[in-house]
């Protein structure tokens, strides 16, 4: 069985700042590659703060997730990078707010820098397609 592998940044999310789509798919399997946490329409960072990123992350992830026939609730695993661990805890209440129940698989590790200065996090994450598009979990 071969299976085409199709790509895609959609409309009301960051441009990607390097040669790369947000998107990938494959089948039923979704890729979302780092993104940084900024306002789509001016390409600013939505705030200073870990909790302001972390919401815009998965603000943006449920879009790109939408436009490819799932949703935040059929997220197998998510990676976090952050800038300092000592955001971790305020990460995980924003996170917490934004995935409600789900609780996906998760790494979080720290790392040096990010590509988008005065970033204090980046995101990915690897999904599914919903079965039934019409009932989100």
């Amino acid at each position: 069985m071969q299976l085409n592998v199709e790509t895609s940044s959609p409309p009301n999310t960051m441009t990607p700042i390097g040669p790369y789509s947000h998107i990938a798919k494959a089948g039923q399997l979704i890729m979302i590659g780092r993104t940084a946490g900024v306002d789509p329409q001016t390409g600013e960072l939505v705030g200073v703060d870990v909790t302001s990123q972390t919401e815009q992350f998965l603000d943006a992830f449920k879009i790109m997730l939408e436009s490819v026939g799932s949703d935040l609730g059929h997220v197998l695993h998510i990676n976090v990078f952050l800038t300092e661990m000592e955001n971790f805890a305020e990460m995980n209440a924003a996170y917490t707010k934004k995935m409600g129940v789900h609780r996906p698989a998760r790494t979080a590790v720290a790392v040096i820098s990010l590509p988008k200065d005065g970033g204090l996090l980046t995101m990915n994450l690897t999904a599914v397609a919903n079965p039934d598009p019409h009932h989100e979990r």
